[in-house]
Protein backbone atom coordinates (compact mmCIF):
# COMPACT_ATOMS: atom_id res chain seq x y z
CA UNK A 1 0.00 0.00 0.00
CA UNK A 2 1.30 3.41 -1.06
CA UNK A 3 1.27 6.22 1.25
CA UNK A 4 4.03 8.08 -0.07
CA UNK A 5 2.43 10.13 -3.72
CA UNK A 6 4.42 11.85 -6.20
CA UNK A 7 2.36 14.40 -8.26
CA UNK A 8 3.64 14.24 -12.18
CA UNK A 9 2.26 17.57 -14.19
CA UNK A 10 3.00 19.85 -17.11
CA UNK A 11 1.36 21.41 -19.82
CA UNK A 12 0.10 20.21 -22.68
CA UNK A 13 2.81 18.65 -25.14
CA UNK A 14 5.44 18.69 -22.59
CA UNK A 15 5.99 14.88 -22.51
CA UNK A 16 4.36 14.10 -18.84
CA UNK A 17 2.44 11.20 -20.58
CA UNK A 18 6.31 9.99 -21.64
CA UNK A 19 7.22 10.34 -18.21
CA UNK A 20 4.53 8.37 -16.05
CA UNK A 21 5.05 5.94 -18.71
CA UNK A 22 8.85 5.22 -17.95
CA UNK A 23 8.00 5.18 -14.25
CA UNK A 24 5.60 2.87 -15.09
CA UNK A 25 7.92 0.38 -16.26
CA UNK A 26 10.71 1.02 -13.56
CA UNK A 27 7.26 -0.57 -11.71
CA UNK A 28 5.96 2.58 -10.36
CA UNK A 29 1.55 2.21 -10.06
CA UNK A 30 0.59 5.61 -12.09
CA UNK A 31 -3.26 6.76 -11.32
CA UNK A 32 -4.05 9.13 -14.46
CA UNK A 33 -6.83 11.85 -12.93
CA UNK A 34 -8.30 12.26 -16.91
CA UNK A 35 -8.74 8.71 -16.52
CA UNK A 36 -10.36 8.60 -13.03
CA UNK A 37 -12.20 11.54 -14.42
CA UNK A 38 -14.03 9.47 -17.18
CA UNK A 39 -14.25 6.47 -14.71
CA UNK A 40 -16.53 8.26 -12.49
CA UNK A 41 -19.26 8.97 -15.32
CA UNK A 42 -19.56 6.03 -16.79
CA UNK A 43 -22.75 4.44 -17.43
CA UNK A 44 -24.36 2.89 -14.42
CA UNK A 45 -22.27 5.14 -11.84
CA UNK A 46 -23.90 7.20 -8.87
CA UNK A 47 -22.22 10.15 -10.60
CA UNK A 48 -23.63 10.17 -14.01
CA UNK A 49 -27.11 8.91 -12.45
CA UNK A 50 -26.94 12.38 -10.36
CA UNK A 51 -25.91 14.48 -13.31
CA UNK A 52 -28.89 13.16 -15.48
CA UNK A 53 -31.39 14.16 -12.07
CA UNK A 54 -29.53 17.61 -12.40
CA UNK A 55 -29.31 18.60 -16.07
CA UNK A 56 -32.03 16.26 -17.80
CA UNK A 57 -31.61 14.07 -20.19
CA UNK A 58 -29.86 15.91 -22.13
CA UNK A 59 -26.82 15.16 -20.49
CA UNK A 60 -26.67 11.29 -21.68
CA UNK A 61 -26.68 10.11 -25.00
CA UNK A 62 -30.18 8.63 -25.78
CA UNK A 63 -29.39 6.43 -28.98
CA UNK A 64 -26.51 4.96 -31.03
CA UNK A 65 -23.39 3.19 -29.91
CA UNK A 66 -23.07 5.50 -27.22
CA UNK A 67 -26.25 5.04 -25.78
CA UNK A 68 -26.06 5.78 -21.93
CA UNK A 69 -22.94 7.85 -21.88
CA UNK A 70 -22.64 11.25 -20.85
CA UNK A 71 -23.09 13.95 -23.75
CA UNK A 72 -20.05 15.86 -23.39
CA UNK A 73 -20.34 18.00 -26.02
CA UNK A 74 -23.74 18.63 -24.54
CA UNK A 75 -22.16 19.03 -21.00
CA UNK A 76 -19.78 21.68 -22.19
CA UNK A 77 -21.78 23.86 -23.94
CA UNK A 78 -24.21 23.91 -20.80
CA UNK A 79 -21.36 24.65 -18.22
CA UNK A 80 -19.01 27.22 -20.27
CA UNK A 81 -22.62 29.21 -20.41
CA UNK A 82 -23.61 29.24 -17.42
CA UNK A 83 -21.12 29.48 -14.11
CA UNK A 84 -23.80 28.50 -11.66
CA UNK A 85 -24.05 24.94 -13.88
CA UNK A 86 -20.42 24.49 -13.77
CA UNK A 87 -20.53 24.91 -10.01
CA UNK A 88 -23.33 21.81 -10.14
CA UNK A 89 -21.50 19.48 -12.30
CA UNK A 90 -18.22 20.36 -10.56
CA UNK A 91 -19.80 19.51 -6.74
CA UNK A 92 -21.20 16.10 -8.25
CA UNK A 93 -17.88 14.78 -10.23
CA UNK A 94 -15.09 16.52 -7.77
CA UNK A 95 -15.98 14.28 -4.86
CA UNK A 96 -16.53 11.35 -6.94
CA UNK A 97 -13.20 11.83 -8.88
CA UNK A 98 -11.77 12.75 -5.40
CA UNK A 99 -12.40 9.24 -3.51
CA UNK A 100 -12.06 7.00 -6.30
CA UNK A 101 -8.32 8.57 -6.97
CA UNK A 102 -7.27 8.17 -3.52
CA UNK A 103 -8.54 4.79 -3.44
CA UNK A 104 -6.41 3.71 -6.21
CA UNK A 105 -3.32 5.38 -4.80
CA UNK A 106 -3.34 4.16 -1.31
CA UNK A 107 -4.10 0.38 -2.64
CA UNK A 108 -1.00 0.99 -5.33
CA UNK A 109 1.30 -2.10 -4.42
CA UNK A 110 4.55 0.14 -5.34
CA UNK A 111 7.04 1.45 -2.85
CA UNK A 112 5.57 5.33 -3.92
CA UNK A 113 2.75 5.78 -6.53
CA UNK A 114 2.36 8.64 -9.02
CA UNK A 115 -0.93 10.85 -9.38
CA UNK A 116 -0.80 12.51 -13.29
CA UNK A 117 -2.36 15.53 -13.59
CA UNK A 118 -2.38 17.89 -15.92
CA UNK A 119 -4.28 20.54 -13.99
CA UNK A 120 -2.67 19.67 -10.21
CA UNK A 121 -2.30 22.99 -8.77
CA UNK A 122 -5.32 24.05 -10.49
CA UNK A 123 -7.78 21.06 -9.47
CA UNK A 124 -6.72 20.81 -5.31
CA UNK A 125 -5.05 18.12 -6.43
CA UNK A 126 -1.74 18.93 -5.41
CA UNK A 127 -3.23 18.38 -1.74
CA UNK A 128 -3.32 14.43 -2.05
CA UNK A 129 0.95 14.29 -2.63
CA UNK A 130 4.16 14.67 -0.84
CA UNK A 131 5.85 15.91 -3.51
CA UNK A 132 5.24 17.10 -6.99
CA UNK A 133 7.44 16.99 -10.34
CA UNK A 134 7.32 18.73 -13.36
CA UNK A 135 8.06 18.15 -17.21
CA UNK A 136 8.89 21.23 -18.39
CA UNK A 137 9.20 22.41 -21.83
CA UNK A 138 9.13 26.17 -23.42
CA UNK A 139 5.49 27.12 -24.73
CA UNK A 140 6.84 27.41 -28.34
CA UNK A 141 8.04 23.30 -27.89
CA UNK A 142 4.76 22.92 -25.96
CA UNK A 143 2.42 24.04 -29.48
CA UNK A 144 4.98 22.66 -31.88
CA UNK A 145 4.29 18.93 -29.85
CA UNK A 146 0.87 19.24 -29.12
CA UNK A 147 -0.30 20.29 -32.83
CA UNK A 148 1.72 17.66 -34.40
CA UNK A 149 0.79 14.97 -31.85
CA UNK A 150 -3.15 15.59 -32.31
CA UNK A 151 -3.42 17.23 -35.25
CA UNK A 152 -5.04 20.43 -33.27
CA UNK A 153 -4.15 23.41 -34.58
CA UNK A 154 -1.65 25.94 -32.68
CA UNK A 155 -4.46 28.37 -31.87
CA UNK A 156 -6.75 25.64 -30.33
CA UNK A 157 -3.59 24.62 -28.28
CA UNK A 158 -2.89 28.35 -27.26
CA UNK A 159 -6.20 28.37 -26.30
CA UNK A 160 -5.67 25.19 -23.77
CA UNK A 161 -2.73 26.62 -22.34
CA UNK A 162 -4.53 29.54 -21.51
CA UNK A 163 -6.75 27.34 -19.44
CA UNK A 164 -4.12 25.99 -17.59
CA UNK A 165 -1.56 27.65 -15.06
CA UNK A 166 1.48 29.56 -16.73
CA UNK A 167 4.56 28.17 -16.94
CA UNK A 168 6.16 30.16 -14.46
CA UNK A 169 3.44 29.40 -12.26
CA UNK A 170 3.96 25.65 -12.55
CA UNK A 171 7.80 26.77 -12.29
CA UNK A 172 7.69 28.47 -9.19
CA UNK A 173 5.96 25.96 -7.23
CA UNK A 174 6.99 22.60 -8.32
CA UNK A 175 9.68 20.40 -5.64
CA UNK A 176 11.20 19.03 -8.55
CA UNK A 177 11.73 20.31 -12.11
CA UNK A 178 12.55 17.70 -15.38
CA UNK A 179 13.66 20.31 -18.71
CA UNK A 180 12.11 18.15 -21.53
CA UNK A 181 13.56 19.96 -24.91
CA UNK A 182 15.92 16.96 -25.34
CA UNK A 183 15.57 13.11 -26.34
CA UNK A 184 13.50 10.57 -24.91
CA UNK A 185 16.99 9.05 -23.28
CA UNK A 186 17.96 12.39 -21.72
CA UNK A 187 14.18 12.37 -20.07
CA UNK A 188 15.24 8.65 -18.79
CA UNK A 189 18.00 9.67 -17.30
CA UNK A 190 16.95 12.60 -15.66
CA UNK A 191 14.10 9.89 -14.14
CA UNK A 192 16.26 7.25 -13.28
CA UNK A 193 17.97 9.74 -10.62
CA UNK A 194 15.05 10.77 -9.42
CA UNK A 195 12.95 7.50 -8.95
CA UNK A 196 16.22 6.58 -6.93
CA UNK A 197 15.35 10.07 -4.85
CA UNK A 198 11.72 9.14 -4.73
CA UNK A 199 12.26 5.66 -3.56
CA UNK A 200 14.34 6.83 -0.55
CA UNK A 201 12.21 9.77 0.41
CA UNK A 202 9.05 6.46 0.78
CA UNK A 203 11.18 4.33 2.44
CA UNK A 204 11.61 7.00 5.41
Amino acid sequence: MATWILGVTGGIGSGKTAATDYLQKLGVTVVDADVVAREVVAPGTPALAAIAAHFGPEAIIQDGAQAGQLNRPWMRQCVFSDPNQRLALEAITHPAIRDALMQQLMAAPSAYAVLASPLLWESGQVNFVQRTLLIDVSEATQVQRASGRDGVSPAQIEAIMKAQWSRTQRLTRADDIISNEGSLAELYAQLDDLHQQYLELAAR
